[in-house]
């Protein structure tokens, strides 16, 4: 059976399962507390980092957007990077966009200061960074709200692991509580419709020991 060893609030994590979804492929999920660095996960993945992808035949992936692109390779139906090489090459620049760009500059200071702190042990949330994550949002809120505005979807008229990598991170932030949609309809209509699809619905479950999410967080009418 696919495995994926993951931590439910990582948003590359949640990448992986919401494509994993998409694709129809049932996984087991192992929870991995990454701060315990068990010496079995370390075989597994010598960087100590989550997701690790482990496929039928003992192959293992680690890391989201190397998955990624394996899982697109193996189980190419439904195809989530597009149809031909102009689109592909703009779903993967979206990619690099939320997972790196939007990840050091919003959920780096949110998510990791609130709540990924605490389980490694880092000290006490930095005020500074926090308040940075909250400024920071708007901007990239702003470019989805924009291409929304072109497009159907982020990468063009279909879904794409563009969404996907998108819906990942403000998924994690927008459990914290700590989007502000109201402020952004665009991006609010975007995710409206990205909440509603069947793949969604394992996340919008997804509850973190000592952290309850706000009541709009499963809403799919928020």
């Amino acid at each position: 059976m696919l495995q994926l060893y993951h931590l439910p609030i990582d948003p590359n994590c949640r990448k992986v399962r919401i494509l994993l979804l998409e694709k129809g492929l049932n996984c087991e999920l192992r929870t991995e507390k990454i701060w315990e660095r068990r010496d079995a996960f370390m075989r597994l993945n010598p960087a100590g980092e989550v997701p690790v992808f482990v496929d039928e035949d003992g192959t293992t992936i680690p890391g989201a957007q190397v998955i990624a692109e394996y899982l697109e390779e193996v189980y190419p139906e439904p195809q989530m990077l597009g149809e031909d090489s102009a689109q592909r090459a703009e779903v993967r620049r979206l990619c690099d966009w939320f997972d790196t760009k939007f990840q050091k500059e919003v959920t780096a200071n949110l998510v990791n200061e609130k709540i990924l702190k605490s389980f490694l042990g880092l000290g006490s949330p930095n005020g500074q960074a926090i308040r940075a994550g909250h400024a920071n949002i708007h901007y990239h809120l702003d470019y989805i709200g924009w291409l929304c505005d072109r497009r159907l979807w982020l990468g063009g008229d279909d879904f794409s692991l563009a969404d996907i990598a998108a819906a990942a991170q403000l998924s994690s932030i927008d459990y914290l509580g700590d989007v502000p949609w109201d402020q952004h309809q665009g991006a609010k209509d975007w995710y409206a419709r990205v909440k509603s699809r069947p793949s969604m619905r394992p996340i919008l479950s997804d509850y973190i020991s000592g952290a309850k999410p706000p009541p709009h967080y499963a809403d799919l009418d928020f």
